[in-house]
């Protein structure tokens, strides 16, 4: 299986090492588990090198900086995060990533993303408004559970904000602080791990307009603004960040969506261009790709366009390293689209495709 299909060159260069790209998936909606790929560098093509299952539902995957051992949640009743051993890129090799240990447990339900941190593993574990520290051994393998932060709040919505719901965590760019975006209680909270025992201390909450739904959010190159997407409208908050005092400051909102198409439309992802310049955001239901322009503020986005995001149901958005595509996981479609970038207009436009059943994120590593 590969993206050859959408006219990708024949020809490669002798002796070049493709980057490699991690597709998560969910099992239990026929996914294939945990896929492998090389990315051709002047195509953007994914070419498959191995897929593993032994995980179930790993929605969400990051990789350690060194690329040698990837990380995933297993998205249950039950929640679990797990470690694989992958093929150096040097090596050239084609196996799929090995499961390293049994899978251990956050002591949470629903994990739905995960992060490095101060040494652990940190999950946001949807289901029970969690999250969860795991050490990280010396050789990539984890620890039980060595802090446990529980949420609590609810929000306005009847159904979906009933009580906590950690939907994301994420360490700011100075690492001192650690992220945590609730969709069920309309905030952001924020913490620290203790790199010694993993304890997580809150230090913050960030209250946002009720009945929003965040759900992901990503920092400004600058690392003074940080982004918001919210899901239960299709929307973006806006904050200032303070990374000496770990405070976020909400400044304004924004649409991601022009007028009149918000009904059935969940926001689900966010990425911001390397030069600070544009934003973009998926957004389920409407199936599409947010195009938002960033002043020198970089506190008033402004809807560019919309573009169809060449499936159904994007559930992940993803900046490939060089900044050049943008890569969508379709989870109901069961694909991998990938975009080309204009850089004048920040406008993406699909350059090809890749068959992932149940796509749920795409990282890089």
């Amino acid at each position: 299986m590969d993206g050859t299909s959408d006219g990708r060159p024949d020809g490669r260069t002798e002796g070049r090492t493709d980057k490699r790209a991690f597709i998560g998936s969910f099992t239990s909606a026929g996914g294939r588990g945990i896929i492998a790929a090389t990315v051709d560098p002047d195509t953007g093509a994914l070419t498959e090198l191995g897929a593993t299952d032994a995980l179930a539902d790993p929605s969400y995957l990051t990789i350690a900086p060194d690329g040698s051992v990837l990380y995933a949640v297993s998205e249950g009743e039950e929640g679990a995060a797990a470690a694989f051993e992958v093929t150096p890129r040097a090596s050239g090799g084609t196996s799929a990533p090995r499961l390293m240990g049994e899978p251990v447990a956050v002591c949470g339900s629903g994990p739905t993303h995960l992060t490095l941190a101060a040494g652990h593993l940190v999950t946001a574990n949807y289901g029970s408004g969690s999250v969860t520290a795991l050490p990280v051994r010396a050789d990539g393998t984890l620890g039980a559970a060595a802090g446990i932060l529980q949420h609590e709040g609810s929000g306005p919505h009847p159904d979906r904000q009933e009580g906590p719901h950690a939907h994301q965590v994420l360490p700011d760019p100075g690492g001192r602080w650690l992220l945590a975006v609730d969709l069920g209680t309309d905030s952001v909270r924020t913490s620290a791990v203790d790199p010694d025992s993993g304890d997580i201390t809150p230090h913050g909450e960030t209250v946002l307009r009720p009945g929003t739904g965040p759900r992901h959010l990503a920092f400004h190159p600058a690392g003074t603004h940080v982004y918001v997407l919210n899901e239960l409208e299709p929307t973006l908050t806006v904050c200032r960040w303070d990374a000496d005092k770990g405070a976020l400051e909400p400044v304004g909102e924004a649409p991601v969506l022009p007028d009149g198409a918000e009904e059935g439309s969940y926001a689900s992802e966010i990425v911001v261009s390397h030069d600070g310049g544009y934003l973009w955001a998926a957004v389920r239901g409407h199936d599409s790709i947010a195009v938002l322009r960033l002043d020198e503020s970089r506190e008033r986005p402004v809807l560019v366009t919309t573009v169809d995001c060449g499936g159904r149901w994007p559930r992940d958005l993803t900046l490939d390293p060089a900044g050049r595509r943008l890569y969508v996981s379709n989870e109901h479609s069961g694909d991998v689209t990938w975009f080309d970038i204009d850089p004048a207009t920040g406008v993406p436009s699909r350059a090809g495709s890749f068959e992932a059943p149940a796509a749920s994120c795409v990282i890089f590593g």
